[in-house]
């Protein structure tokens, strides 16, 4: 018997809204609802929401709560001096290679939230609490809280005229920064390249919230669109562009990394004898077709492979994530095999678009 899929608090919604819902994940998510492309201009040009809910947060108290995450992450949390700051972080095997990556909140010492990918939760749970054992700390998952995304230029604007008063607090938040307003978390953060905010709400409430933004002008968009739009703005998704079998070195985040300190955290003396690292960079397609993950690359001294691919509506062309050999740079010309045909690529920074603009000069 097949396992039945998970549904997020706004399943009811997205089915009213005409949403085509797919299995994300084992969750029963909205690819679109009707137009993918129009889903993604939507948040280059004005405003759009995601349901998030799959994605679970999960709240870690005690006294060690910061000796634990510095023991845990490769990122360092001692970075975190302000109330409500937020870290972009891996959490690795002794090996070096990716768990998952996630975001951390800080809202003082023993107070922490962390919110970890859908597909990875469970295992990232019960990683984390192997690995605390010896710290005295809790950790706390919470699927009493539902996550609704509003992304987009117009997003800010809306969410004070969907959430009355909270342009007070959310009007000061710092990209990368959170606030608690009673039972709700609102937080400057987003997976597409655009402004606009992550909001944390009790179960109870999602509903009532995803309405308010409508009623403010915000419009619904889908798995499809958030893909789309985090493939412009150069950012990776876990279980294709990094896994168990990669570290972050590897995958475009050496920035996440804090190596040169005294701190000894899980994986790090394998990063430390990674040496020749493979580029992780963007790709640019000059040729008619489509990239698509698992394509072979070309490349002058030896071949990669294609790990996030699409076309881009804002560029209009097709561009891709890729792990190349090494010693490619970005400026090289390379091959990409789609179906058989070998067609020409350039190799790009990969940040293709941010803020509704091209990023390739």
């Amino acid at each position: 018997m097949l396992n039945e899929l998970k549904k997020t608090p706004l399943n009811a919604a997205h089915a009213a809204a005409g949403g085509k819902l797919v299995d994300f994940a084992g969750w029963e998510m909205p690819l679109h609802y009707g137009s993918q492309v129009a889903e993604h201009h939507l948040v280059r040009t004005a405003a759009g929401m995601f349901d998030v809910s799959h994605m679970l947060a999960i709240d870690l108290v005690g006294d060690q709560a910061t000796a634990f995450l510095r023991r845990l992450l490769a990122n360092d949390v001692a970075k975190l001096k302000e109330a409500g700051k937020a870290l972009y972080s891996c959490m690795l095997r002794p090996d070096g290679c990716v768990i998952d990556d996630l975001i951390v909140y800080f809202f003082g010492p023993g107070d922490y939230r962390i919110v970890v990918n859908a597909g990875t939760a469970d295992k990232d749970l019960a990683w984390m609490r192997e690995q605390a054992a010896s710290f005295g700390v809790t950790l706390e998952p919470r699927r009493d809280l539902a996550m609704i995304a509003v992304q987009g230029p117009q997003a800010r604007a809306a969410v004070w005229r969907a959430l009355p008063g909270s342009d007070s607090v959310s009007a000061h938040l710092k990209p990368f920064q959170a606030a608690r307003l009673g039972a709700m978390t609102v937080c400057r953060t987003g997976y597409t390249g655009e402004d606009g905010f992550e909001i944390m709400v009790p179960v109870a409430a999602a509903e009532m919230l995803w309405n308010a933004l409508i009623e403010a002008g915000v419009k619904p968009a889908g798995l499809g669109a958030r893909d789309t739009l985090r493939l412009e703005a150069g950012m990776n998704l876990y279980g294709q562009d990094m896994d168990e079998t990669v570290t972050p070195l590897e995958s475009g985040l050496a920035w996440t990394v804090s190596l040169n300190d005294d701190r000894d955290f899980i994986g790090k003396p394998a990063l430390m004898a990674q040496t020749s690292p493979r580029p992780f960079l963007g790709l640019l397609l000059l040729d008619k077709g489509v990239l698509r993950a698992h394509q072979k690359v070309v490349a002058a001294n030896g071949e990669g492979e294609i790990t996030s691919g699409s076309f881009s509506p804002t560029l209009n062309q097709s561009i891709a994530l890729a792990r190349l050999p090494v010693g490619t740079a970005v400026g090289d010309e390379v091959q990409v095999d789609v179906r058989g045909k070998l067609l020409k690529a350039r190799v790009v920074k990969p940040v293709f678009a941010r803020h509704g603009k091209s990023m390739i000069s």
